[in-house]
Order: C-alpha cells, then structure tokens, then sequence
C-alpha cells in the first residue's frame, strides 16, 4: 500500500517529462533552411501556380507544371497594397492572389518588434482561386490592378477593391476583395456577365497554398503536439474536421472529405488559420496535392459548379476568406465547426471549460495572469470537500509513521505479517493509505488541459501579468516562479508523511529539484498556477495537520 502514493507521484512526473519534451520541441528555434536557387528560365510564377484544378474529379498531382520551391511572384506581376484597420495585404496582378499578409494587431513570434506576417514569400504561402471555363479567369491569369496601395480611411466601414480583366469569348469578369473593419474576414466577389451568344457553365475554385515549413518560432516537422500541427485541415456535417499532414499528402495517404453540399477548407498553424469558407448549398468536392514531387509546395481547396449563365445574363458568386487568429469567441460565429481549428485534442472535454473559465474571469481583471489565479483559487474550492478528506488522511500518516516504521522493523523477516499488522493499523486507525493520493490524480487532467490552453490559445499570446511575466505562453525569463514552486513543493514534501522506505523518502525529497528543473522551461502561466495551487495546499495541509495533532492523535 506505502508503495502507491511513490507510483502516482512518478505517473505524475512522467507527465511532467512529456509535456517537457512537447514544449522544449515547440519552442526551440528553427533550423536554418539552405535554399538553393531557382534555375528555370520559363516565365515567372506566383506561389504554386501549378495547374488549375481540373473541371470534374480530384485534381491529380501536377509534376510536368512543377513549381520550385522558391518560387515567388516576380517584380514584373505587379501587386497592390491594401490597408485596413487589422492588416496589410498585398495582392498580386497575378492571379490576382493574396501573396502577403500582415496582421498588424499581433507581432511576430521571434522579433517582437515586427507584425505578424501570415502570408509571404519567405513562407510561399497565398490565398488563390479562380474560375474553371474557356477564357474565364484563374490563379495564373493576370489582373489589371486599381491602384499601387490603397487604404482604409476613417470613418469606412469596408474597403473594396476590384481587379479586372479583357473580356473574352464575350464573357466579362472582376475579382473584388472586400475588407472589413473589425473583421479578419474578406470577402472574395466574382461578377461575371455573359455577353456571348451561348450559355456559360463555370465552376470556381478557392485554395490554399503553403510549403511544408513550421511557422518561426515552431519546432521541427516532426513534432506531433496539438498546438503545433501545421497542415490543411476541412469540415463538413459528415467529416469533422480531419487534419492531413504534408507528408501523407507527399505519400497521396491523406483522408479528406468526400462530395459534400457543405464544409470549408483551412490551413491551420500555431495561433492561427487561413479559410476558404463557401455557403452551404452547392455540391463541392475537395482536394489536396503537393505541387510537384519534391518542391516542397502544397495545395488543398475546395471546388464547386456554379449555375449556368444564359446569354445577356450575369452571375455574382461571393466566397468569404478568413485569415487570422484562432480567437475562440469568435470562430464559432463564422462558420459551422470554424472553432475546432482550436484543437486541445483528447483533453477538449477538460481543456475548453478552463479557456471559458479564463476568459470570462480575464473580462473582469482585464489580465491573464490574475484570472489564472482566481481560477487556481476557484479549483480549489471546487475540490476542498475531496482534498480536505486527502489531506486527512495524510496528516494521520504523518503521525502515524512511528508506528508503521515499528511495525516494519518487528516483522521485517515475514513480509506477510508486516502487512496484516499495517492493514489493521489503517483500520484501526480509521486511515486511508491511498487517499493522499487524490489531489494528484485530480490535478493531472486539469494541469496537462492548462498546459494545452496556454500553448495553443492566440489569446494569450504575449499577454503579461506583472513586472518581468511579460508573456505568460513563455518561460519565466528570471526563472522566478519556478524557484518559488520548487521551494513551496519542497514545504509540501515536509508537510507529507515521510515514507517509512529510506529509498522512497530519498525520492520524495528529490522529486521537487527534478520537477523545478523541468518548470523551469514551462510557459509561466502554469508555472504561476501550479506555484498558487501549492500555496493554497500548504495552507489547507497545514490546518488540517494541526486539527489532526489536537484531536489527540499524537506521534509516540
């Protein structure tokens, strides 16, 4: 029995050990990536201009049209520049894509003194679509642009801007970006009117292209921790949200939604997302490739049939676009299933509650840090009926050790009898010998679910509690909090009884020094939870040992 609380407490640790690995591979530095230069003398491309996907089945890999992985917009395809009050896009004369994407409301993970950029060349990451038809336009169809840089003005509530094209076959068509104020949503708007002689029967097409890197600041490709998933991701009412990785699409082993009327495709990263989000209604199928066996680019999207456009008719087809952070609040607004691009993966059940918790507390102290203190303390209540009861039954095995240890040496040669002996001193004793154990099992799920929240939650990116925590999602520069909690686990460790094995009290008091060094590199805000719940242990542990000494179970 004195062997269980040793075992859950080294479960404990090893959990610890894992979440360790998880975040010391998140946030080591990326490798720098030796790129060698283009050499292709063909005419210069946009990002993944491929091939346009074909007009009926799954559009299959392109390598005869083979991008390098390089590639970028060239200075001959002009872009314009748009900004409004969230960020600053540049969209390419090419295609007309969105090739760069600056969100001017967050900054960027390794040099803070810069925005965060979501698309850009360094990454050859774009938004493309186009349509599918005879002379009808497509991502490698270049645009007339309105202007070199445009912006919106105050008192603007959108800001629109309208790319054209020559008409041809008698079918005139314009692409119109429409941004919003307040709103990381853009609308993409195609009007096509039909001057011809014959009726038209376009299908559109909207997709993403990436290459395989992490974004700055992330781990190496092989990471697998929810937070850090890198990769396309789709949804639909029959297929909840299946993520594919770039190397199962390389291996053409993805598994993505079939034909469906409904759904939406995004590319997801640490923090944030890109998504292609059409209404429900048309019968889509959806798509994922790598550009090219070898180059490193990747495209999944989405593609559709719009109604066929009788002459003299025209047609307006409008297909919103989110770029942006993953802010949980507000992704479910958008789109059905858009907040499971906010994955805590088997720990949801436990991990979305605590973001709830967090942030409605955060809306009255209008800081992370305190709001993860008063949900510690709001835990705790929570808990004290089941942790009161624990610490009980540690307290009586603390001055019951004597006794024990007594036991252990009289009966030291029959094993069988030392335990009888042990087992009627619990009962009559009236001691639990595993109910010190509780508080660490209840802790685990709710400890491990933080650690996901604070990792994966743009929320909290970058948000300070106090003084030298001036990013909660990162490790305590000074290393503060994690002395404080190796010193308050120590207290704890004194308050326990003392395991009558010599090998297991060693361990005991080790434990603390281990769990500090592994803290020491743990975002702050778990630092700063777990140190607070110790605070409020030793409190509780320390009444309950007094209660217990006073009711006259005495150490002898």
């Amino acid at each position: 029995m004195d062997n269980q609380r040793l075992i859950l407490a080294l479960v404990f640790g090893f959990s610890l050990m894992m979440l360790w690995n998880a975040w010391q591979k998140q946030s080591q530095p990326l490798p720098v990536v030796q790129t060698a230069p283009t050499t292709t003398t063909a005419p210069a491309a946009v990002p993944g201009a491929g091939s346009v996907p074909a007009a009926s089945g799954i559009p299959a890999p392109t390598a005869a049209a083979a991008v390098p992985p390089t590639a970028t917009a060239t200075a001959s395809a002009a872009t314009v520049m748009v900004t409004s009050d969230l960020m600053v896009a540049e969209i390419s004369a090419q295609g007309g894509d969105v090739v760069r994407l600056e969100l001017t409301q967050h900054k960027a993970t390794e040099d803070k003194t810069r925005n965060f950029v979501l698309f850009e060349a360094k990454h050859s990451y774009a938004a493309q679509s186009g349509l599918i038809g005879p002379g009808l336009p497509n991502h490698k169809t270049v645009w007339q642009l309105p202007a070199d840089k445009l912006a919106m003005k105050d008192g603007e509530n959108d800001l629109r801007v309208r790319l054209t094209v020559p008409a041809e076959n008698g079918v005139q068509v314009s692409k119109t970006y429409v941004f919003h104020r307040g709103s990381y949503l853009v609308d993409v708007e195609y009007d096509i009117a039909n001057q011809g002689t014959a009726p038209i029967s376009p299908e559109a097409y909207f997709q993403l292209m990436r290459d395989g890197k992490p974004p700055e600041g992330s781990g190496g490709s092989g990471m697998t921790s929810v937070a850090s998933f890198t990769g396309p991701a789709f949804h639909t009412t029959a297929d909840k949200f299946p993520k594919v990785e770039f190397a199962d699409i390389t291996k053409k082993k993805m598994k993505i939604p079939g034909t469906a009327d409904n759904g939406w495709v995004a590319m997801v990263q640490h923090y944030f997302v890109s998504a292609w989000l059409p209404a429900d209604g048309p019968t889509r199928q959806f798509y994922a490739e790598e550009l090219g066996t070898g180059t490193d680019l990747f495209r999944a999207g989405v593609r559709f049939p719009m109604a066929a456009i009788a002459p003299g008719a025209s047609a307006k087809l409008t297909v919103p676009l989110y770029a942006g952070p993953q802010e949980q609040k507000n992704l479910a607004k958008i789109a059905n299933g858009f907040d499971l691009v906010v994955d805590y993966g088997w720990l949801t059940v436990i991990a979305a509650p605590i973001f709830w918790v967090l942030d409605w507390l955060n809306s009255f102290t209008g800081n992370w840090g305190w709001a993860i203190i008063l949900m510690t303390i709001i835990l705790k209540a929570v808990f004290f009926p089941l942790s009161a009861a624990s610490y009980k039954s540690m307290a009586k095995m603390r001055v019951l050790t004597p006794k024990m240890q007594k036991i252990k040496e009289t009966f030291a040669d029959d094993r069988e009898r030392m335990n009888r002996e042990m087992m009627e001193l619990y009962k009559t004793e009236k001691v639990n010998p595993l109910g010190g154990c509780l508080p660490i099992v209840v802790q685990i799920p709710v400890f491990i679910a933080l650690y996901w929240v604070l990792a994966g939650t743009v929320e909290m990116r970058g948000a300070p509690w106090l003084g030298w925590i001036i990013d909660l999602t990162q490790k305590d520069p000074y290393y503060v909090l994690p002395l404080i909690m190796g010193a308050t686990m120590l207290i704890q460790t004194k308050l326990n009884p003392t395991p009558p094995d010599p090998m297991q009290a060693k361990i005991m008091l080790i434990m603390p020094i281990v769990f500090t060094g592994m803290f020491l590199f743990f975002p702050s805000g778990l630092v700063l939870y777990w140190t607070v719940n110790n605070l409020l242990s030793i409190a509780q542990q320390w009444k309950v040992n007094r209660m217990i000494e006073a009711s006259g179970l005495k150490p002898r």
